[in-house]
């Protein structure tokens, strides 16, 4: 949705472009880490190309990659592929009210664009949705310019990546970078005693059930952490 003239001149996508740009390098590691894995998969470079441009999600594309080399039947690689992205279905939900009013194709452009950061932050800069046709431009021309970073970040060193493949040794851990910046927004977060409760039960479950295959754990953690803390709010209201 960067493309959009009303969008990217708009005060509000420079913001979240600028609000992105610290956890952009970590975005990028990750990225990079992902076409260097794709590429030693065996996949050819056209599926490479194909699959970062369509997919566009690097959890799911590194869950479903050794299911790929090992020969999975193709359901199996799809049902992997829709359990690791499940927490992409709270992130719609959340996002509906703000960008209901929006055409149909402009919400799906905003859809395939957000990514894990790029939600918290734009969440974290508006906590309630507007009904003012000028807040509701701010709010998507922040989303934007966070969606755009994102995506150019992740997608030029991905393609980085899936080029210099055979160059790049795994002993780098670039994939850690990702899972730091990642941290860093969490933490960021942390700012309420039922955020921090969430994030507390969530990691839990997630080490927990570890052991579940298809990435569950996952699953396990988002559930476990909203029936938690809804059951909180719930006996709160009662009392």
């Amino acid at each position: 949705m960067f493309f959009l003239p009303s969008l990217y001149r708009h005060p509000e996508f420079a913001k979240g472009a600028r609000e992105l740009a610290p956890q952009a390098l970590g975005i990028a590691a990750w990225g990079l880490v992902t076409g260097v894995a794709m590429v030693k998969s065996g996949m050819s470079v056209f599926e490479c190309v194909v699959m970062t441009f369509a997919v566009f999600a690097g959890s799911s594309q590194l869950a479903a990659i050794p299911l790929i080399i090992a020969g999975a039947p193709a359901w199996v690689i799809l049902a992997t592929g829709f359990c690791v992205n499940l927490r992409f279905v709270v992130f719609s939900l959340h996002l509906r009210p703000y960008l209901i009013h929006l055409p149909l194709w402009r919400r799906l452009g905003h859809g395939y664009m957000t990514a894990d950061v790029s939600y918290v932050l734009f969440i974290k800069r508006f906590a309630q949705p507007s009904t003012s046709p000028e807040d509701r431009l701010a709010q998507e021309a922040y989303l934007a310019g966070n969606d755009g970073l994102n995506w150019f970040s992740w997608v030029t060193f991905s393609l980085i990546g899936i080029t210099l493949a055979n160059g790049i040794p795994p002993a780098w851990g670039l994939g850690f970078a990702g899972i730091l910046c990642l941290l860093g927004i969490l933490c960021s977060l942390a700012s309420s005693r039922m955020r921090v409760l969430s994030g507390l039960v969530a990691g839990a479950a997630a080490v927990a059930a570890y052991a579940l295959p298809l990435k569950l754990n996952i699953v396990v953690a988002i559930a476990a952490a909203v029936i938690l803390c809804l059951t909180v709010e719930r006996v709160r209201g009662v009392k």
